[in-house]
């Protein structure tokens, strides 16, 4: 656990702005993560403290914009619990297998399933703008997604939101606001229990995380407005380029 951290007025901004930012693209599109983390560790922090950290203020976030999105009507809550209760159930049996298990298949094998959602989208023009037939039923959708999408995401993670909302689209027929929406709410849980691991592990530095949640709060709560507002053809941009941006970073990063 890092002990010796000195919080300057000019890293207090970079971390504030960097949680603004961060919060902002993931109520939207996810991937607040391409933000933050670098950030987090460029002021210092040990890789470990930096996803714990990082995992205090994104769940801030995360929770900001899922209030909203509940407020503005988008996301029923009732209808997410079987959503939450699958998706509590993958990620803490993710965080556990992530210590107990290397992640190599994982990180190997995400950019390509990054890859097939970029493309589908892109090849799909009509996805996300207006509701369509689902595919499955709920709770099947629930069950096979919310233990995956809920393991993968406490086991490995990058991706998430993309992977969300892409099975929201496709599979539930959701328009991007909808599927936005109740990918917040499960980013949100996965996220806690997340939290609770590093927490745990004394991985967290909490005067880092408050400083950029308070960034998060306000910018999860700009972008959810402007994609209430604007729907799919203000999301359906970001989204493509915080999937393309990822594919990136992982293949940099593992490749």
């Amino acid at each position: 656990m890092d002990t010796i951290f000195q919080l300057t007025p000019s890293i207090i901004f970079i971390l504030f702005f960097a949680g603004l930012v961060a919060g902002f693209v993931d109520s939207i599109a996810g991937g607040g993560g391409l933000v933050t983390l670098p950030v987090l560790l460029a002021v210092g922090l040990s890789p470990q403290v930096a996803l714990g950290t990082n995992k205090l203020q994104g769940t801030f976030g995360t929770l900001s914009s899922s209030y909203n999105y509940i407020r503005k009507g988008e996301v029923r809550l009732a209808s997410c619990l079987s959503g939450i209760l699958y998706t509590f159930l993958g990620a803490v049996a993710g965080s556990w297998a992530v210590q107990v298990i290397a992640p190599g298949f994982i990180q190997l094998l995400i950019p390509f399933l990054l890859f097939f959602v970029l493309l589908y989208t892109i090849f799909s023009p009509k996805l996300g703008y207006q509701d369509l037939k689902p595919k499955l039923s709920q709770n099947v959708f629930y069950l096979i997604f919310g233990l995956g999408l809920g393991f993968y995401d406490g086991f490995f993670g990058p991706g998430t939101g993309s992977f969300w909302t892409a099975a929201y689209c496709i599979f539930l027929g959701f328009n991007m606001a909808k599927a936005a929406g109740f990918t917040r709410i499960m980013n949100f849980t996965s996220n806690v229990v997340a939290l609770c691991l590093f927490i745990v592990g004394n991985n967290v530095l909490y005067k880092v995380g408050i400083i950029m949640a308070l960034g998060q709060i306000i910018g999860a709560r700009i972008g959810s407005d402007l994609a209430i507002s604007n729907g799919a053809c203000f999301i359906r941009p970001i989204f493509l380029t915080v999937v393309l941006l990822t594919i990136i970073r992982l293949v940099y990063q593992y490749y």
